[in-house]
């Protein structure tokens, strides 16, 4: 840690205020010191700070309502609230209301040491994880693994602690989930990022095929081999080798991969001369290996050797959070492919999304979005132009069936069907909001605009009631 941090202390106490101020100077840290909210915040607005730590009770604006405004002003900061009034009913209030840590006075110097240090290592940890889904996204196309979810935040943090290393990877996965786009992620954030990428789908080729372009073979070694080819783990000296579907190879090849991991060496088809070779090696697949090793198809040896750094990737089905965000992505792409102008989902298609499991995954979204926006219409997906397997025909009203006899008849059913359309997508609206911001209903209402008075009323309206989400 460089320990150049910058935090901003808050408390109407001026011998606590210099205490603080001494015990983190001690430590490395840049300290300012605020008497009371209305300055803090004042101060907040003219400076960016890495910490808060701001006293509960205060006159005027308490400790509380600075941790509400700092998550509008400043969301990625940390803030650690301490009071004298000792209370679980108070711990709970912040803590639901965002605050990283809790402190009651009196407290020990290192108590507050240990608990800057963590919430600091958890904001370093958030900022490099935003950092990582933006350069993903905007530089290196990372659409297909779009996602906030919790499971995706698992997948980018083990993307951060795996990038800097040489160390071999496991990518695991049902198809469509987007396992290779993972491996160039490793790879671009990683040391080798000028060097080669290379990937090879090891079920694309025959054996004999698939064994010569890995390790390549000099000219003469077998029929057709009228000149020297270097293979695919030559080719990626320097860089990355990935191998997609890697459960695939044949008993003999993994005892060749093996031997070229464990000497970090290849020899070529009839060559006799081993050739050292500098990869970072990450293997992909849908198979269990596990399972396969216990049934005798898979090296268990080799196993063990791909399998240092797993990371799993989760189904679409289990990350529905993801889906209107990932759909929105690929909307955009192929709205501005086709030239058309494409505004968004009418509330049937997005609860048809919903309704999905995706077998196929994100790649199967993205070709139902692609086919949707080329039979589109209209400025509005609808169901029918996504064609998801299972969907019933768009039903019609006939004469015989309930159809408005009245003008008064044809308002009211107008009225309902508006209703019916919209409460979908209001309810993903605010389940979306209070998922986004940790079920905290006063950010969430921050975040989209509503009052806090008005979001709550909409909550009650469709029934998502305080209980829904509390346990969340």
């Amino acid at each position: 840690m460089t320990k150049q941090e910058r935090i901003l202390v808050v408390d109407d106490d001026a011998v606590i205020r210099e205490g603080l101020r001494r015990v983190l100077s001690i430590e490395g840290y840049q300290v300012e010191t605020q008497p009371n909210g209305r300055l803090a915040m004042d101060r907040l607005q003219e400076a960016a700070f890495d910490l808060l730590i701001t006293d509960l009770k205060m006159p005027g604006m308490s400790g509380l309502e600075v941790l509400q405004a700092v998550r509008v002003l400043q969301p990625e900061m940390p803030v650690i609230l301490i009071t004298g009034f000792a209370a679980v009913d108070n711990a709970v209030e912040v803590m639901k209301n965002g605050a990283a840590d809790y402190m009651a006075k009196p407290f020990a110097n290192d108590e507050l040491v240990a608990k800057v240090r963590k919430a600091l290592d958890a904001r370093a940890v958030l900022i490099d994880e935003i950092y990582l889904r933006h350069e993903l996204n905007d530089l290196h196309g990372f659409d297909c693994l779009v996602g906030e979810s919790r499971e995706m935040q698992k997948v980018y943090q083990r993307i951060l602690q795996v990038a800097p290393t040489d160390s071999t990877v496991l990518i695991t996965g049902e198809s469509g989930t987007g396992k290779e786009l993972v491996a160039r992620a490793i790879h671009t954030h990683s040391q080798r990022r000028e060097q080669a990428f290379v990937a090879v789908d090891c079920t694309s080729l025959a054996e004999s095929l698939l064994e010569s372009e890995l390790f390549g073979h000099v000219k003469g070694s077998f029929t057709g081999a009228i000149q020297t080819k270097r293979g695919l783990f030559e080719v990626a000296d320097g860089g990355t080798l990935m191998l997609d579907e890697i459960g695939n190879l044949s008993q003999s090849i993994q005892a060749k991969l093996l031997r070229v991991l464990q000497e970090r060496e290849v020899t070529p088809i009839g060559g006799t001369q081993p050739i050292p070779i500098n990869i970072r090696l990450i293997a992909a697949t849908n198979s269990n290996l596990r399972d396969m090793v216990a049934r005798g198809e898979f090296r268990y040896d080799l196993f063990f050797r791909l399998n240092i750094i797993p990371i799993d990737l989760p189904p679409l089905r289990e990350r529905k959070g993801d889906l209107k965000l990932l759909a929105g992505n690929f909307l955009k792409r192929y709205s501005e492919d086709n030239v058309k102008e494409i505004r968004g989902f009418s509330p049937e298609a997005v609860r048809a999304l919903e309704e999905y499991d995706f077998p196929g995954n994100v790649r199967e979204l993205e070709n139902l979005i692609e086919r949707a926006v080329v039979l589109a219409q209209g400025e509005f997906i609808q169901p029918q132009d996504l064609e998801m397997p299972g969907m019933e025909k768009e039903h019609v009203l006939t004469v015989d069936e309930d159809v408005p006899r009245t003008v008064d008849e044809l308002k009211e059913r107008k009225r309902l069907l508006r209703e019916q359309a919209v409460e979908p997508l209001e309810r993903a609206f605010l389940l979306g909001a209070l998922e986004r911001n940790g079920w905290n209903i006063t950010r969430a209402s921050e975040e989209v605009g509503i009052l806090r008075p008005n979001f709550q009323a909409m909550l009650k309206k469709l029934g998502i009631s305080s209980r829904n989400y509390s346990a969340k």
